[in-house]
C-alpha cells in the first residue's frame, strides 16, 4: 500500500473507505461464528469481543472494550496467560451465566517487522458442554456393557451353586421331619435361616440381572394410579409394621398411559420402600403426588426422613452406591432405566434431615409430537 502522505486526498479517502469496509465485514463474520473471539492487546485489555464469547462469558459487549481480561472473566490470570511468545489451550468451566464446559485456545499475535514484539492476542473459545455430555453417555454405556457382561457370568457362578443349595435344603427338611419334635426344633430354625440367607442371595442376584439386562418394554393402556395402589398392596404390611403414614395427592382425571404395567410396579415398589427405609423412628410419613398436563403426567414420591447428604447425591444413580448398609445400589439403577426406556426422566432432589422427593416426567405421546398438543379424544380414567 502506497504511503497515505504521497496521495492525493482524494485517494486518501477511498482508502480509508475501503479499511472501514473490510473491517465491517470482518466484524460481521466474527459475529456469525458460533466459537467465541477476543482480541486482546498486548497488555490483556479487550479490543473486541463478539456476541458468543459475550454469551458464554456473560459479558457486555460495549462495556468489556478497553477492560482487562482478568477483571471481566474470573479465573483468567493475565501474568499466567500472557507470556510473549507462547500459545495456550486450556479447559475451563464457567458457572455464570450458565455452567459450561468451554476450551480457549489463546494465541500471540507477532509483528513482521519486530519478531520479538508481541502486538496482542486473540483467544478462541469453544462450547464443549455438549461434546462432555456425550462422552458421558458413552462412557456410561461402556460400562453398562461391561456389567452386561459380568451379568452372564455372575448369573452362572452364582445362580446355579444357589440352585443347588436350595435343592439340598429341601431334601434337609423332609429328612427332619422323620426326627423327633424335641430333636427337630432347633435343626429346623437353623435350616430355615440358611434357606432365608439363599432367599436373599437369590434376590439380589435378580435384581442385578434386571438393573443390567432390562427386557423391553411391553407397552399397553394402563391406569396409573391402579400401579401405584398395586404396589402400595405389596408393601402394606411393612408399611404398618413401620408406622409410616401415606399420603396420597392424585390427580382427579389422571389420562390412562401407554406403559409396561409390570415395570411401572416394580418402580413404584422400589420408590416405597426407598422412601419408608429412610425414616426413622415413628410420625414417618410418604406423600405421593400426580398431576397430568397436554404432554405429560408427574408422579412425586417424598418421605421426610433422614434426607441424602451433598456427597451422595452425585452418584445415587451409579450403580453399587447406596446409603443403606444392607443395599446394593441398584435399586434407583433400575428405576431410572425403566423410565428412560419410556421416554421420560426422573429427578432427584433431598435436603439433609429434612427428606428426599423423587419426580418423574412421563411423556403422554412421542417426544417429537409434544408441540403438536395432545391427540382429540384422549382417554380418560375416573378414579373417583
Amino acid at each position: 500500500m502506497a504511503r497515505l502522505d504521497r496521495v492525493e486526498p482524494g485517494e486518501v479517502q477511498q482508502v480509508v473507505t475501503r479499511l472501514i469496509q473490510e473491517k465491517g465485514f470482518l466484524v460481521k463474520v466474527f459475529e456469525a461464528l458460533q466459537e467465541g473471539v477476543i482480541g486482546l492487546d498486548a497488555q490483556g485489555t479487550i479490543e473486541f469481543v463478539n456476541r458468543a464469547a459475550c454469551k458464554m462469558f456473560g459479558l457486555d459487549a460495549e462495556g468489556s472494550v478497553g477492560e482487562l481480561l482478568s477483571k471481566q472473566v474470573r479465573g483468567l490470570d493475565w501474568d499466567e496467560l500472557g507470556k510473549p511468545g507462547r500459545t495456550i489451550s486450556r479447559d475451563l468451566e464457567v458457572f455464570y451465566p450458565e455452567n459450561r464446559y468451554l476450551n480457549f485456545y489463546l494465541s500471540p499475535i507477532e509483528s513482521d517487522e519486530f519478531p520479538d514484539q508481541t502486538l496482542g492476542y486473540v483467544m478462541l473459545i469453544r462450547d464443549l458442554t455438549r461434546t462432555r455430555a456425550e462422552a458421558e453417555e458413552t462412557l456410561e454405556s461402556e460400562r453398562l456393557n461391561a456389567l452386561t457382561l459380568l451379568a452372564a457370568g455372575v448369573a452362572h457362578e452364582i445362580g446355579n451353586p444357589l440352585n443347588s443349595l436350595d435343592i439340598h435344603m429341601q431334601l434337609l427338611e423332609r429328612k427332619l421331619r422323620k426326627l423327633p419334635p424335641g430333636e427337630r426344633k432347633p435343626l429346623e430354625e437353623h435350616v430355615e435361616t440358611a434357606r432365608a440367607e439363599v432367599q436373599r442371595l437369590d434376590g439380589i442376584l435378580k435384581q442385578f440381572l434386571h438393573a443390567v439386562r432390562p427386557t423391553a418394554p411391553k407397552r399397553e393402556r394402563v391406569d396409573l394410579h391402579g400401579i401405584m395402589r398395586d404396589a402400595l398392596r405389596l408393601l402394606e404390611p411393612e408399611l404398618e409394621s413401620r408406622h409410616v403414614a401415606v399420603e396420597l395427592d392424585l390427580e382427579d382425571r389422571m389420562p390412562s398411559m401407554q406403559l409396561d404395567g409390570g415395570q411401572f410396579q416394580q418402580v413404584f415398589y422400589n420408590l416405597i420402600r426407598n422412601g419408608y427405609q429412610a425414616l426413622s423412628g415413628k410420625g414417618g410419613r410418604i406423600t405421593i403426588r400426580t398431576r397430568a398436563n397436554d404432554y405429560e403426567a408427574v408422579v412425586s414420591i417424598e418421605d421426610n426422613g433422614t434426607g441424602i447428604s451433598p456427597e451422595h447425591m452425585g452418584s445415587m444413580f451409579e450403580p453399587y452406591r447406596t446409603t443403606k448398609s444392607s443395599g446394593t445400589g441398584l435399586g434407583l439403577l433400575i428405576v431410572r432405566r425403566i423410565v428412560r426406556e419410556h421416554g421420560g426422566e426422573i429427578s432427584l432432589e433431598s435436603e439433609e434431615g429434612s427428606g428426599t422427593r423423587v419426580v418423574i416426567h412421563l411423556p403422554r405421546g412421542e417426544r417429537g409430537a409434544r408441540l403438536l398438543g395432545a391427540p382429540e379424544g384422549e382417554p380418560v380414567i375416573d378414579l373417583d
